[in-house]
C-alpha cells in the first residue's frame, strides 16, 4: 500500500500571535500538515511551541532586531540536521532563511523556509534585498547538488511574471516587480518564453505553483488589507514552492487556501499546501 504524501505547507503569518488571534489554530488543526514553514513570526520559539501544541518539532531562527522577520520549521518528525548560514559572511540573514533534513520513510527531503526582504525601489533596502537574492543564487545549485529532493518554500516577495500581479503594469517600478528583481527568477527557472523554462531552463528549479495552475493569472496569495483588494481579488502570487525537479515531478497536489471572505483571514498571505509522493 503506498504511503501517504508529505505535505509541505508555507504561510506568512505576519506575526503567529496575531494569526492565531484570527483563526490560524482552526485551520492548521484541520490541514494534516507534515511539515510547516512559518515566515514573519515575530514571537519566540516558547510563543510558537505554546501556539502549536504538543507533537511539532520546532526549529527557530529569529531575526537580529526583536520583533521583526524570522523563519521557523514545525514538523511531526526531527530534523536530521539544519542550517541558517546564508550568504557573505558580513550579511546578516538572521531570521530569513532556515535549512532542514527530514527522513520521510527512508528519503532525505530538504525543506528551506525562507523570508526574502519586502525592499523599497532605490532605498538601502532594495540593496539588501539584492544581497539575499544574491546569496540565494549561490545557495541554490548547492543545494540541489547537496539533495535532489529539495524544496525552498516561503515569502519570496517578487512576482517573477505578469500573470503573478493583478495590476502588475501599475507596479514595474515597485519593489516586487522590479525588473532587476524577476531577472533573478529568470536565472532560477528560466524566462518566459524561453525553451524549457520552469522545466529544467536556468538553475533547474521549479515554480511548482505556476507549473500546476499553468497559464493563468495567479493563483495570488497576497492581498492588501486596504481597500477591495481581497474581495476583487487584486492580489500577488509571492508565496511559492521552489523545487528541484526530482522532487517537482512527485507532485500529487497543490493548494492556495485562500480564505471564503476577508473577514476570515488570519494573514495578509494565504497558506500554500503541496502534497509530495515521497
Amino acid at each position: 500500500m503506498p504511503s501517504k504524501p508529505l505535505r509541505i505547507a508555507t504561510i506568512n503569518t505576519n506575526g503567529i500571535r496575531a494569526a492565531y488571534r484570527k483563526g490560524m489554530g482552526a485551520w492548521l488543526d484541520k490541514r494534516d500538515v507534515d511539515i510547516l514553514a512559518i515566515q514573519e513570526v515575530r514571537a519566540s520559539t516558547e510563543d510558537i511551541e505554546n501556539l502549536l501544541g504538543p507533537g511539532w518539532n520546532i526549529l527557530h531562527d529569529a531575526a537580529s532586531a526583536k520583533g521583526r522577520a524570522g523563519v521557523a520549521l514545525a514538523s511531526r518528525r526531527k530534523a536530521s540536521i539544519h542550517r541558517v548560514t546564508f550568504g557573505d559572511e558580513d550579511f546578516d540573514s538572521a531570521g530569513r532563511w532556515l535549512e532542514a533534513d527530514y527522513d520521510v520513510d527512508g528519503s532525505i527531503v530538504t525543506v528551506v523556509s525562507t523570508y526574502v526582504h519586502s525592499g523599497v525601489a532605490d532605498t538601502p533596502k532594495q540593496v539588501e534585498k539584492y544581497r539575499f537574492l544574491d546569496g540565494m543564487q549561490a545557495r541554490l545549485p548547492e543545494l540541489a547538488e547537496h539533495n535532489e529532493l529539495t524544496v525552498v518554500v516561503g515569502d519570496l516577495n517578487v512576482g517573477h511574471r505578469t500573470l503573478d500581479i493583478k495590476n502588475w503594469k501599475g507596479n514595474v517600478k515597485r519593489a516586487g516587480f522590479l525588473p532587476e528583481e524577476r531577472a533573478y527568477f529568470d536565472r532560477f527557472l528560466g524566462s518566459e518564453g524561453e525553451p524549457n523554462y520552469n522545466d529544467g531552463a536556468g538553475l533547474g528549479w521549479v515554480d511548482v505553483g505556476r507549473k500546476w495552475a499553468g497559464e493563468v493569472d495567479g493563483p495570488y496569495t497576497w492581498w492588501s488589507w486596504r481597500g477591495q483588494a481581497f474581495d476583487n481579488d487584486t492580489g500577488w502570487r509571492i508565496d511559492y514552492h521552489l523545487a528541484t525537479p526530482a522532487l517537482a515531478a512527485r507532485v500529487k497536489e497543490y493548494a492556495v487556501d485562500r480564505a471564503a471572505a476577508y473577514d476570515e483571514r488570519f494573514s495578509d498571505h494565504t497558506p500554500v499546501v503541496v502534497d509530495y509522493a515521497i
